[in-house]
């Protein structure tokens, strides 16, 4: 693990609460409860835990979508079973023979031929 990372985890696992989403921020409570005294070094480790909050809170959002899309899919699912058995009684069946497919397709043709 590189230097910028294991300084993070190290100050995330002491002051996790103190850290944000906002570089500024995690970097005046950075000042409060460490003493890095290389400018850079310190941008760099603020800019690294608020990277990692964002992206934890992004994961969380993801995995809590997916649970209220999941439940939504449940719901619906359930309905979509109750439909079809609803139009399933209702629909009558349709059955044509061939000759009256064939009189259909040539009525359809000669109705084309005319409208050219």
């Amino acid at each position: 693990m590189d230097r910028i990372k294991r300084l993070s985890f190290e100050v995330l696992t002491d002051h996790k609460t103190k850290f944000g989403e906002d570089f500024t921020e995690n970097k005046k409570a950075l000042n409060q409860v460490s003493i890095i005294r290389s400018k850079g070094l310190k941008n760099k480790v603020a800019g690294y835990i608020t990277r990692f909050n964002k992206k934890q809170i992004l994961n969380e959002q993801y995995k809590q979508d997916n649970v209220d899309s999941s439940n939504d899919e449940e719901q619906d699912s359930s309905l979509e079973i109750v439909d079809s058995e609803d139009i399933s009684e209702t629909v009558e069946e349709i059955t044509l023979t061939n000759e009256e497919v064939e009189t259909i397709t040539s009525t359809a043709e000669s109705v084309e031929e005319k409208s050219e």
